[in-house]
């Protein structure tokens, strides 16, 4: 049988290619099943993905403290039996802890012994094509109730008690919309997707719950070719924009917590003004280079470019619960690293939106990168807090970027209150695709991933879990021949020089860091701060450790046998304070599977 034409063209592509990349002091967002919490009980428990809606992460527990964490053992251990990528942050309410396991199993287990309660095996619909993976970031608890998105575009109500099953309905199609503009036949470019791991849509973030709404969000509409040949010593990936008419809008929606009715929607990619202002450079001056007479000139080609807009939603959205106000970040417009197709600014793409609660009317947008064509997702969850500045307290909200700097916007208006200096090397930022290839970073991976971000208020600190990872950026361009028309595609794919991650504590008066704390390798998973002076990471390689929040020194280590890639979180049970993560690794970045969740607390 022929090969499609997208498959013959890359063949040589694919041969040399690695991996599949693919405040106010708020309420707790999750009620306990039986009855409500009370203040008290809220701050032992973890009961949201963020522990509040501000998703500041930062536990006020305080019994494991600097001077005696160094003893803290292993409390119990739970061995799910699904060992793969594991991203999702536990919540614990009411002396249960609720797990999301890879390909959108759930457990409930009892937060003081590990023992199982029930389990719920979710049943993947047949055929459907995962966008980024078996990984989810975890589960909602809220109204007696369990809630998950899923890798297959479903939002699940589980009763809490039992795991049975309460509602379960769509929440997207399985493909995105693909009609190409080169000669490519559609059933060409669908095989072609098939066959290179192209766009699935999914469910990643975990749900948020608020007023009787859950709140969740689609992946996998940033359309982009992502090559897959693992290798042990090169386990990231290359990643290939094609020109064409591939992907749809993605979107935040909420559902009533009883039926699962949609309530609203918010589309990622507006039908008009998607492509805004056509401007040079980021709102704080850093040139674009972009060549603004050309993309105006293409418009009128590209008058439907919105339909295939792309724009996931990755991270959990944070709540201002005073001004009924939510905070998401969105992703890479689409086609990915490929803008010939799509003229202009790509709004609402690559930005910190702002949504009435209660209607999901945009209030503002902040577009950290207009016109995207480097994958700089905002991916890191978004946080609030109370900003100090000259003299002031400004409510405000923080992002940690892909960029590698730390963002910090007016709650209110969006406008921009500070950026910090850079938290990675920065190099070519920006830069355009080269035929020789132009080495560039922070690249595709970050900068500042998906993993959450800490931050405490009092000391006005952030903590930002960074990512060095060298890509090249190359240009191809391969002329007609024969029944091949020519094709121009930009390729992201990582380089030999050395990659590693780093903790950084960044002082939010100042923009400047605290201090830094070098891993060896990038850092993929989130943060947890305590009232204590202690701040909690794991590594790929396994180490799971406590460090001084005040200096970066290391004060505690255990070691794994997976790779420690999920947020850690901690909770107090009959006055006992345990610190719990999830250890399952990550394939992206070959991290060792696993099917591990830790629990750990000081000796009896």
């Amino acid at each position: 049988m022929q090969q499609p034409v997208i498959h013959r063209q890359f063949t040589a592509f694919i041969a040399k290619s690695l991996l599949v990349l693919s405040s106010f002091t708020m309420l707790s967002c999750a009620g306990q099943v039986h009855k409500p919490q009370t203040a008290n009980q809220a701050d032992k428990d973890w009961p949201s993905f963020g522990r509040d809606f501000t998703n500041q992460r930062l536990s006020p527990l305080t019994q494991i403290n600097q001077h005696n964490v160094k003893n803290l053992q292993l409390a119990w251990q739970f061995k799910s039996g699904v060992a793969a990528s594991f991203q999702a942050t536990p919540i614990v309410t009411g002396g249960v802890m609720y797990v999301a396991l890879p390909f959108n199993h759930v457990v409930a287990l009892d937060a003081k012994t590990g023992q199982e309660l029930w389990r719920y095996q979710h049943e993947r619909r047949a055929n459907w094509k995962m966008c980024c993976g078996p990984a989810n970031r975890g589960v909602a608890v809220s109204d007696g109730k369990v809630f998950i998105g899923t890798v297959d575009a479903r939002l699940i109500a589980l009763d809490a008690k039992t795991g049975k099953k309460l509602w379960d309905i769509d929440v997207a199609d399985d493909t995105a919309k693909t009609e190409n503009t080169s000669s490519l036949s559609k059933s060409d470019a669908k095989s072609a997707k098939e066959a290179y791991g192209g766009t699935g849509v999914g469910v990643a973030m975990a749900p948020v719950v608020f007023n009787g709404k859950v709140i969740i969000g689609i992946t996998g509409v940033g359309y982009g070719l992502h090559l897959a040949q693992p290798t042990q010593s090169a386990p990231l990936g290359a990643v290939v924009g094609v020109n064409g008419r591939y992907g749809r809008p993605g979107f935040l929606a909420a559902y009533d917590v009883n039926s699962g009715q949609r309530i609203w929607q918010f589309d990622t990619i507006p039908a008009q003004g998607w492509e805004g202002d056509f401007v040079a450079t980021t709102s704080d001056g850093v040139s674009l280079n972009r060549d603004i007479a050309a993309e105006k000139a293409n418009v009128k080609n590209n008058a439907d470019a919105w339909r295939y807009g792309g724009g996931s939603a990755w991270s959990t959205p944070a709540i201002d619960i005073h001004s009924h106000t939510l905070f998401f970040g969105t992703g890479n417009p689409s086609p990915q690293m490929n803008d010939i197709s799509r003229p202009g600014d790509n709004l609402y793409t690559v930005s910190l939106v702002a949504l009435d609660t209660e209607t999901g009317k945009l209030k503002w947008h902040y577009q950290q990168v207009p016109h995207d064509v480097w994958g700089y997702d905002l991916a890191s969850p978004p946080v609030l807090f109370d900003y100090q500045a000259a003299g002031q307290n400004i409510a405000a909200v923080g992002q940690a970027s892909k960029t590698g700097w730390y963002y910090v916007n007016d709650r209110a208006t969006g406008k921009l209150l500070m950026k910090s200096e850079a938290f990675v090397p920065q190099k070519n930022l920006f830069a355009k695709a080269t035929k020789e290839g132009t080495v560039l970073y922070p690249g595709i991976l970050g900068g500042s991933n998906w993993s959450p971000s800490s931050l405490d208020e009092a000391t006005q600190t952030s903590y930002v879990a960074g990512i060095h990872a060298p890509i090249k950026y190359t240009l191809v361009e391969e002329p007609a021949s024969g029944d091949i028309a020519a094709i121009r595609y930009a390729s992201s794919e990582p380089t030999t020089d050395p990659r590693w991650g780093v903790i950084s504590a960044i002082n939010l008066a100042t923009g400047k860091m605290r201090w830094q704390v070098k891993t060896d390798q990038p850092l993929m998973g989130g943060l947890l701060a305590t009232r204590a002076g202690l701040l909690f990471m794991g590594e790929g390689n396994g180490n799971f450790n406590a460090y001084n929040s005040q200096t970066g020194a290391l004060l505690w280590q255990t070691k794994v046998d997976a790779g420690v890639n999920a947020p850690p979180i901690s909770y107090q049970i009959d006055g006992v304070q345990y610190v719990a993560v999830a250890a399952g690794g990550n394939a992206i970045f070959g991290y060792t599977a696993g099917d591990n969740i830790m629990v750990y607390a000081l000796p009896k």
